[in-house]
């Protein structure tokens, strides 16, 4: 709800589509820092650290309401509010997915990651849907009643999840933790040098970079310079990309175990890639919310397996920081965002955007080909289904 009601806003307020791609890149800020949240949560507990991050996202959310009630509001308090929210938010899908690492066996990992997905694609379609009517109903201040309200309630109940706090583990008769930096720097060192680890981050990298921007940051400039719509349509639009995303969740909770994660990884980002260069030819709102519904079906099917891969077969003490290091990939959206609002009012969307997908397929080959002992062979890590705990 509130990365449309923002877009929109800043979109409307300015006439300007680098001003958007701007806010939208302000939200990736922080994904410099997941390394370091991967850390606290380590040694904090992933509970405690994502209980205090909604908790910071409570009091930015109030902070738009008042602005917006009292008339203050502008396109550069919104920027500055994207800004502080953008240094904590890229680091939250990450430490959920870590907890839930933390509370669910290996062997279901896939199941549960997908499991996770179909909350995530419901809130996104029900928060696209209301969020849309409500601001062009009521307006941005009674809106963003609603979506303080969800920020509290989502505080509440992620203090009821996962542990209280970490496991600790003591070698050598050490009680004293190490540093965080020296922590960070382990973690750091663990993905580096585990080929399958460190492959997958450069296809996540890469997905931010290209795919994302089109099926995200991009989609308030579609519905009104290229659509000629308004808000209702941008809602319309991500709640369809939500449905696609929230079905391939769904089938994948359900037939999971029969795909090597890995292969089932690749063959659904290049598709993903696919269906994004459709999408990026189409003048019509109504065929291209059919396209963006088989986007988030392949955009499911190519991040569930990758979150599982990353967490199924590495060492539990890694969980927070192997996921904080996945956080930093998104970082690449910016400037794949960045360099999209540069190009966009001098080569047109549709060239740009066919671009990033061509340039994404080429590259995703490019990865699977130099990493293909650890991506795709049949006894790789990442095409394994089970295997046993490393702390057996």
């Amino acid at each position: 709800m509130e990365t449309l009601i923002l877009g929109w806003y800043v979109l409307v307020e300015t006439q300007s589509v680098l001003m958007l791609t701007i806010y939208a890149s302000m939200q990736y800020l922080g994904t410099l820092l997941a390394p370091m949240f991967g850390v606290m949560g380590d040694r904090a507990g992933q509970r405690t650290l994502l209980s205090a991050m909604r908790g910071f996202y409570f009091l930015l959310a109030a902070t738009i309401m008042t602005l917006a009630f009292t008339g203050l509001m502008s396109p550069y308090l919104v920027l500055g509010t994207a800004a502080l929210m953008g240094l904590v938010r890229p680091s939250d899908i990450g430490m959920r997915t870590a907890l839930v690492g933390e509370t669910v066996p290996h062997a279901q990992l896939m199941g549960a990651m997908s499991i996770q997905r179909t909350t995530q694609e419901s809130a996104r379609i029900v928060g696209a849907t209301t969020g849309a009517g409500l601001v062009a109903g009521l307006g941005i201040g009674p809106a963003y009643i609603v979506v303080v309200c969800f920020y509290g309630v989502s505080c509440l109940l992620t203090l009821q999840t996962g542990a209280a706090r970490p496991v600790k583990t003591v070698q050598s008769g050490q009680i004293a933790q190490p540093s965080p930096w020296l922590d960070l720097k382990e973690g750091l060192a663990y993905v580096w040098n585990t080929p399958y680890l460190r492959s997958v981050m450069v296809l996540a990298f890469l997905l931010n970079m290209t795919a994302f921007p089109i099926f995200g940051g991009l989609q308030p400039y579609v519905a009104k310079s290229i659509y000629g719509a308004d808000q209702k349509t941008l809602g319309y639009m991500t709640a369809f990309a939500a449905s696609g995303a929230l079905f391939g969740s769904i089938v994948m909770t359900r037939f999971s175990s029969f795909f090597q994660p890995s292969r089932l990884m690749i063959y659904a980002s290049i598709a993903w890639y696919l269906v994004l260069l459709v999408f990026s030819q189409i003048e019509t709102a109504e065929l291209g919310m059919v396209v963006l519904f088989f986007a988030g079906v392949t955009q499911a099917a190519s991040l569930i397996p990758m979150a599982a891969i990353l967490l199924r077969n590495s060492d539990q003490k890694f969980r927070g920081r192997i996921m904080g290091v996945r956080m930093l990939a998104i970082y690449s959206n910016m400037p794949g965002i960045l360099l999209a609002g540069f190009l966009i009012p001098r080569l047109g969307y549709a060239t740009v955007a066919a671009a990033y997908c061509v340039f994404g397929i080429i590259m995703t080959v490019v990865i699977v080909y130099h990493w293909r002992t650890a991506l795709w062979r049949n006894d790789a890590p990442s095409n394994v289904h089970y295997t046993i705990s490393l702390d057996a």
